[in-house]
């Protein structure tokens, strides 16, 4: 059986992320959903558990960071092409993510960077590992 990844994320508001993220076309699985969290579907193997800043802190032992003042983790995800990277960011930003840095083109990478509305930072790619070059 092949791992399956979970990240976890502070929100100020359940509804306001899921709402955000349903713009983006993402699903949630209601079987993990109530007042304090839901799981975004991102795709068989990837998950997000969306959390409330106070129930989050549960899991913890050390201050939550404030995305918008910090950076506690880049989620990079990848696409199919590259038009599905600037599909994905344009829904984001219509969504209300503000772009983050100019986009990447290095013609065998191209990638794009948002901040959703609690300041995490994603980053659709697309990449051709057949034209990437080992790195000596």
């Amino acid at each position: 059986m092949g791992s399956k990844i979970f990240v976890n994320l502070p929100v100020e508001s359940l509804d306001r992320a899921v709402g955000f993220f349903t713009k983006l076309g993402y699903s949630f699985n209601p079987q993990f959903t109530d007042a304090n969290a839901t799981c975004m579907v991102i795709s068989e193997d990837i998950y997000v558990m969306l959390l409330v800043k106070p129930f989050f802190k549960t899991f913890t032992q050390k201050e939550v960071a404030d995305a918008t003042k910090t950076t506690e983790v880049i989620i990079a995800l990848s696409q199919e092409n590259r038009a599905a990277v600037d599909a994905l960011m344009e829904k984001a930003l219509a969504a209300g993510a503000k772009e983050t840095k100019d986009k990447t083109d290095m013609g065998f990478m191209y990638q794009r960077s948002f901040s959703d509305l609690d300041g995490h930072q994603w980053e659709p790619f697309w990449m051709d590992p057949a034209a990437a070059q080992p790195q000596q």
